[in-house]
């Protein structure tokens, strides 16, 4: 899996409960929009929020509706048998990468003991196919993965840790990534760093804002290495814009702006409806998003 990646949003009724068909129309929209694969049940989903029967609801949606090459799935919880069940049941829909949290509840945590954790999710897999990339997101977890971590299970087990999406905002560590584990797949989180994938070595971005600037973001993958005259900053200050707000309700008002569906204004606690200000803003940058 390569490029423009997006986190979907998981649309909710008014009990929190997923709704299949918005969920699977968005999906299809971002596809035929400049996304070349989804994240499936990543933050942006909300699937810290659900329980596994709701989780596993939303990965058949997805795996029936939708191309499994283009697919990857959070299946990561503080729990390591939850972790191992819900990779397991991603595996049986045809899932071919999971994305996987560390183990956030408890710390300090020590190195060996995320490289046990991670080691136990392989050996329970035993001969399934599926992949595991990483998913460091300090900001949330309070665990920013050790470089040395992932090089030590990826250099033992490659076709299982296969890759990695940083959220950590630190393209340094991206970097580094790719200049010590080669053969590793890297994705920032940001579409802004499209513009020197080819010089850094990244696979492409896994990002939120990416069910936005799916269109932008492709061209600027596309162009890999040439001059993007301007396009890189014009992603980013549209990704600052929304970014600047609460993060999963603004992405899924604008998903709702473009479909004309309220039910996407939705939300799990602790999340909360945006303001009418912040709605204001949103419009605003709605109508930059299609101009070429």
């Amino acid at each position: 899996m390569k490029g423009v990646i997006a986190a979907v949003p998981t649309p909710v009724d008014t009990s929190g409960v997923p709704q299949e068909l918005p969920f699977v129309a968005h999906c299809k929209w971002a596809l035929e929009n400049g996304c070349d694969g989804l994240n499936v049940l990543g933050s942006t989903g909300e699937a810290s929020s659900f329980d596994s029967a709701a989780r596993k609801r939303v990965m058949r949606w997805a795996a029936q509706n939708l191309p499994m090459e283009c697919l990857m799935v959070g299946t990561g919880t503080p729990s390591l048998e939850e972790t191992i069940t819900l990779t397991c049941f991603a595996d049986d829909l045809g899932y071919r990468i999971a994305l996987i949290l560390p183990p956030y509840y408890y710390k300090p945590v020590s190195e060996n003991g995320l490289l046990d954790w991670y080691a136990e999710i392989h050996s329970r897999l035993e001969t399934r196919r599926i992949s595991i990339f990483f998913y460091n997101f300090p900001r949330m977890t309070g665990i920013d993965l050790p470089v040395s971590l992932i090089a030590s299970l990826h250099g033992r087990w490659p076709e299982r840790f296969a890759g990695i999406k940083d959220s950590s905002g630190n393209l340094e560590y991206c970097r580094q990534l790719t200049s010590t584990i080669p053969t590793l797949s890297v994705f920032p989180s940001s579409e802004v760093a499209l513009a020197e994938a080819g010089s850094s070595g990244f696979s492409g971005c896994i990002s939120a804002t990416a069910n936005q600037t799916g269109m932008l973001s492709q061209k600027l993958w596309a162009g890999t290495g040439l001059p993007d005259s301007g396009l890189a900053g014009r992603i980013s200050k549209l990704r600052t814009q929304i970014t600047s707000g609460d993060l999963v309700p603004s992405v899924k008002f604008l998903v709702g702006r473009q479909t004309g569906d309220a039910g996407w204004e939705n939300l799990v606690p602790p999340f909360k409806k945006l303001t009418s200000d912040r709605k204001s803003e949103l419009i605003g940058i709605a109508s930059q998003l299609n101009r070429d």
